[in-house]
């Protein structure tokens, strides 16, 4: 089976051209876990299935590295848009992408020869209710800011942000000071989440830039988290730490983030082809 792995910011994902090669259903868990180990597999964050669509250009079903679904990935979905884009699968340069976090738009703002270089996202909306990141406890429709939460026998703050998926943000003096390693999974797999969550580390810079570090749910330590990136300034606007724009360094590279007026979160970043091969499949 063929596949093309394209990383975004260190964030890297095994795409699948569905259109292509037809898989069952009950096998994309194990298969997930196969490709994505990076010692007996390919190696990735994930894979990333390009499937048509009946509602939009394309659609997109991503699976993390321990074989559970996610709802959405602002690094993988700039893969997508530059696979179909360089291999002539799509209409324009303008996509609407079906994804589990509803429709997602995408946008090739920069190429050369022909092939997509940075892509620059439409998030959408941020979701904020307790009810919408999930969340038990409280109030349903109440925003989650600065809640205590105790970790290894810590109590720690954080604010929670769903972008189609859910995350939790933890904002912090030093960030090279936390243990990610160790608490991480604590936070992910945190009773107050029944889906369990993104954890995003967060240190301020400047009103405008910001540095972090993510556990991904599901795959752990990875170099970058476009919807991490998206949460971190939408909960840094909130916790008037940031403005609405932000460069976000990650250990990967570097991502914009804006919050529009429209209330539309908008990531821009670059997006590479690492290389192509054939899983034995």
């Amino acid at each position: 089976m063929r596949f093309v792995k394209l990383q975004g910011a260190g964030n890297d994902y095994l795409f699948i051209n569905g259109f292509e090669v037809k898989i069952p259903e009950e096998e994309l868990p194990e298969l997930a876990r196969r490709m994505s180990d990076r010692h007996f597999g390919a190696g990735a964050d994930g894979i990333i299935l390009i499937l048509p669509s009946k509602k939009a250009d394309f659609r997109m079903r991503m699976f993390d590295a321990d074989g559970t679904e996610g709802e959405m990935c602002g690094n993988g979905i700039r893969g997508f848009a530059k696979y179909v884009f360089d291999r002539k699968m799509a209409p324009s340069k303008n996509l609407a992408i079906e994804t589990g976090a509803g429709l997602i738009k995408t946008e090739i703002i920069q190429e050369d020869h022909g092939r997509a270089v940075a892509v620059r996202v439409d998030m959408g909306r941020p979701r904020l209710a307790r009810k919408e990141i999930p969340m038990s406890g409280g109030r349903p429709a109440e925003r989650v800011l600065d809640e205590a939460i105790e970790v290894a026998g810590q109590e720690m703050h954080f604010t929670a942000v769903s972008m189609g998926n859910p995350h939790a943000v933890f904002f912090v003096d030093d960030i090279k000071a936390v243990d990610l390693p160790r608490v991480g999974p604590l936070i992910e797999n945190h009773e107050l989440f029944p889906r369990r969550t993104n954890v995003e580390f967060v240190q301020v810079v400047a009103p405008d830039e910001i540095i972090m570090r993510v556990w991904e749910r599901g795959s752990g330590i990875t170099l970058a988290c476009g919807t991490g990136a998206s949460a971190s300034v939408v909960a840094g606007n909130l916790k008037e730490r940031t403005g609405r724009k932000a460069l976000v360094h990650v250990d990967g590279g570097e991502l914009l983030v804006e919050w529009g007026t429209d209330d539309h979160v908008y990531l821009t970043g670059p997006s590479v082809e690492v290389y192509t091969g054939e899983f034995p499949y």
